[in-house]
């Protein structure tokens, strides 16, 4: 138990840090700019950069495992899509928000910090690919199911080229890329350069966990949603799982590569939701609730997660015996 501690209290320290003093110092949502701009174009793109960039050409093409994950993740959005649409009758933007709320977790902010500070930097690979392609799956839905619920007035070239933007333009997908070019030839930055990289890669972790306890300070829970009934246990709970259940059904893979994907599934909603939700004015305060109430509760569910896997209960491979 003091191991599974040593691993959570940190992180949520940084989180719970964070809070603390955007409650103590009042600064305006405009403060966090400059902070964010340099998480999102500086610090993480560095850290996906340094370590893609010496990693074995062959474990960046494992498609049999990025397959795998966007099948569980989109299933868990189509869930929870589908339960809006029939229980509450929501609308079709409505019910985009909240599938994205329990199928798009923080595998920005919290999943580089979390992963590799749990698994070492092994988890490198599995999570810069996680997030490449599940941000492209995001970055796909949303303004694709805008568009088809008619509220979105573009038309259908416009469209294609917000999402490939969105897609191929966003910092850490390019410093993916230029880490997979580096990987693939062999090509090293210069001593100088590389030691500027190791610098803001290691600002990353805390400086993320930080700004997102700000982020959660800046936005406090006003009601609580109904819609969380279901939005928390498919977040928490049946996105790790079904995850778990799958990767052990689909193959035999390296157990810091599954241990990662189940992490990263179980992390609470990412505040790009939020993002989302203003940028078409739906379901703002209520996508806000459910980053707060997933991001607290999930100090319980990740904690039981990592008991699981550091004290051997939660085996690599569910069907091991097969």
């Amino acid at each position: 138990m003091s191991e599974i501690a040593s691993l959570i209290l940190p992180l949520f320290g940084l989180i719970f840090l964070g809070y603390v003093a955007a409650r103590i110092t009042k600064q305006p949502a405009e403060a966090m700019g400059w902070l964010n701009t340099f998480i999102i174009y500086a610090a993480l793109p560095a850290l996906f950069f340094k370590l893609l960039s010496k990693t074995p050409v062959e474990k960046l093409a494992s498609w049999d495992f990025v397959a795998a994950n966007l099948s569980v993740t989109f299933t868990i959005f189509l869930i929870v899509y589908c339960i809006s649409k029939i229980l509450l009758r929501a609308r079709m933007p409505e019910a985009t928000i909240q599938g994205l709320a329990a199928a798009y977790g923080n595998i920005g902010y919290m999943g580089p910090a979390l992963a590799i500070l749990t698994f070492g930097e092994q988890a490198a690979v599995p999570v810069a690919l996680i997030f490449c392609f599940e941000n492209v799956m995001h970055f796909t839905i949303a303004p694709t199911m805008m568009a088809l619920s008619g509220d979105e007035k573009r038309g259908f070239g416009l469209l294609l080229s917000d999402i490939a933007k969105k897609v191929f333009l966003h910092p850490f997908i390019i410093a993916t890329i230029i880490g997979v070019a580096a990987a693939i030839t062999g090509i090293q930055p210069p001593k100088p350069v590389a030691g500027l990289i190791d610098y803001l890669a290691q600002a990353a972790a805390p400086c993320a966990l930080f700004a997102m306890g700000v982020s959660l300070a800046l936005r406090p829970l006003k009601r609580m949603p109904i819609e969380l009934v279901y939005i928390v246990p498919a977040n928490l709970v049946i996105h790790p799982v079904l995850m778990y259940v799958t990767l052990s059904w689909v193959g035999d893979f390296d157990p810091i590569w599954t241990y990662t994907a189940v992490l990263l599934a179980a992390l609470p909603t990412a505040t790009n939701v939020f993002v989302i939700a203003q940028q078409y004015g739906i379901w703002i305060e209520r996508a806000s609730a459910s980053i707060l109430v997933n991001t607290v509760l999930s100090i319980l569910t990740l904690a039981a997660l990592l008991y699981g896997i550091t004290s051997g209960y939660l085996p690599a491979d569910l069907f091991v015996n097969k």
